[in-house]
């Protein structure tokens, strides 16, 4: 059974510049218990897919234009505004890409973590900073009971990523969105917040969509991965799939612009020629057509359709 099924979602952007079709037609859904990994190059849309339905896009310039996102059988585009409040930081948490600007520099962590817990539950100040202060342990931030009177600029990057982490549990969501969780930290860091992801899921049993554009940090972590490009779903399918038979062309791409351990030494790092799109003026056809070694005639002519090839789904004239 799903917990979230995203149908159809078109999400624009109306500038002065033009309509920027970040997110069109946008379609997936999230298994209970499930890992779901989202990649793709920075503006290929991974990040607004979510922001948008959650209502956390300024409006203007965002407008969602079609579409359906179900929660729990809960079309959260037609709820009022209180209705997805209520759900937003509570039953589906999000940690955002940078723990520095996400933390309000102005307040200290208790009074961030407390706040958190006091707008979705009615409970005494007390109880709420024993909640807290168990969250910080959970996620592993030392004299814990010291840090919680800290403010951001006090602690380290791999600590401020914690406290987002520890936010976005304290009320035991039942989907967390995390984004880009591991920016801006070094790798032995990165290793130990995306383990403790891992774990608190498994203790917690809740479902979890990674967004990145390291396609090494999924890996090990998903069941399943989204390719996302240019506002567009380009391939779906298990990790296992994605890793071992890549079908889009754009997949193989990132795959090969990978730095791997077992390349022979001096072997020159491959990359995607040329840049995304101007979706403000997004090219005819399939978007990545002037960037594909593989192109064909139709390509710069005619969109592809998403369609399922052997065990995943890929959006391109080839197949």
């Amino acid at each position: 059974m799903n917990i979230l099924e995203v149908k159809n979602l078109k999400n624009y952007f109306h500038t002065h510049e033009g309509i920027v079709k970040a997110v069109d037609d946008v379609s997936f859904h999230v298994a209970h218990g499930e890992t779901l990994g989202v990649v793709g190059e920075s503006g290929s849309g991974k990040s607004v897919t979510h922001l948008a339905y959650l209502g956390l896009l300024p409006s203007p310039p965002s407008k969602i234009e079609a579409g359906e996102v179900f929660f729990q059988g809960k079309d959260l585009l037609h709820i009022d505004h209180e209705s997805r409040r209520k759900i937003r930081g509570n039953k589906i948490s999000m940690i955002f890409q940078d723990p520095m600007t996400s933390l309000n520099p102005f307040l200290s962590i208790k009074t961030q973590l407390m706040e958190t817990i006091l707008a979705h539950n009615i409970i005494s100040q007390e109880e709420a900073y024993k909640r807290s202060l168990e969250e910080l342990q959970l996620v592993g931030i030392p004299s814990a009971d010291k840090r919680i009177e800290s403010y951001p600029h006090e602690l380290s990057g791999g600590m401020r990523q914690r406290v987002m982490i520890a936010m976005a549990l304290l009320n035991n969501p039942e989907l967390l969105i995390a984004d880009e969780p591991t920016t801006a930290l070094d790798v032995t860091i990165q290793a130990g917040v995306l383990d403790l992801i891992e774990n608190i899921k498994k203790q917690k049993g809740m479902s979890v969509i990674l967004i990145t554009h390291d396609l090494g940090v999924v890996a090990g972590l998903t069941d399943r991965i989204i390719v996302m490009y240019a506002g567009h779903i380009q391939e779906e399918a298990a990790t296992f799939d994605i890793f071992n038979s890549p079908k889009h062309p754009y997949t193989k791409a990132l795959l090969q612009s990978k730095p791997r351990l077992d390349h022979s030494k001096g072997n020159k790092l491959l990359s995607i020629p040329g840049i995304p799109p101007d979706l403000s003026k997004p090219p005819a056809g399939c978007r990545f057509n002037p960037r594909c070694p593989e192109r064909i005639d139709k390509c710069d002519k005619e969109e592809p359709k998403l369609r399922k090839v052997d065990n995943c789904k890929v959006k391109c004239h080839l197949y």
